[in-house]
Formats: C-alpha cells, structure tokens, sequence
C-alpha cells in the first residue's frame, strides 16, 4: 500500500468545497482545508504508484477549483 500527502492551490474561495468534494473520492482518507502556501491537504491511499498516480490526475485534479497539485508519497527510511 502506497501512502500520499497531495497539497493542493485552489481558485480564492474554493477551499472548502475542493476539501468536500475531494473527501468523498475513493482512496482518499482525509482533506482538509488549510491556511498557507496550500488551500488543502489531502492524504490518500493506494495499493501501488500507478494507482496514486490514477487516483491524482484522473480524479482529484478533475475537481473544479483546483489549480495544482503536489503529491509526496510517504517514505519509510
């Protein structure tokens, strides 16, 4: 199993709905909207890269108000 943070940039204004709309995506298990850099978190799940990878571009970014994305798969060292 593969673990991610993907920090995402919205449109002003669109945080919380990106962070709800996100949230009901299967393999994602938490979103939150947030104050910084980023507009919301999100930590994802999935059983290997090409399916985080699946998971980031052909649904996540497929969210209206989004205006990139970072994702930072978790490491173990």
């Amino acid at each position: 199993m593969v673990h991610a943070y993907i920090l995402i940039q919205t449109e002003v204004g669109k945080a919380a709905a990106v962070a709800g709309a996100i949230a009901g995506i299967q393999g994602v298990t938490r979103a939150e909207d947030v104050t910084g850099p980023y507009d919301v978190i999100v930590r994802a799940e999935a059983n290997n890269v090409d399916e985080l990878g699946k998971l980031v571009v052909a649904q996540i970014q497929a969210v209206e108000g989004i205006t990139r994305t970072l994702t930072c798969p978790i490491v173990h060292i």
